[in-house]
């Protein structure tokens, strides 16, 4: 199957999380706050990853048809 504009986005976006996660479970947090800011981007992350699943889904729907 060839590679879609969805498929490059979540890859990224999937890539950022990773970063994010790895940046937690070292200890890089210096401080809470820093801590509530990664954990907002990876909750944001995981939105927009749930919103381009979504419209890869209705995408691949709407094309089948």
């Amino acid at each position: 199957m060839a590679t879609t504009v969805f498929d490059v986005l979540n890859e990224k976006l999937t890539e950022l999380k990773g970063s994010s996660e790895d940046f937690l479970q070292s200890g890089g947090a210096k401080d809470f706050a820093e801590y509530r800011e990664v954990c907002g981007v990876i909750r944001g992350l995981n939105a927009a990853l749930r919103e381009i699943n979504d419209l890869s889904r209705n995408y691949m729907d709407d094309n089948d048809d």
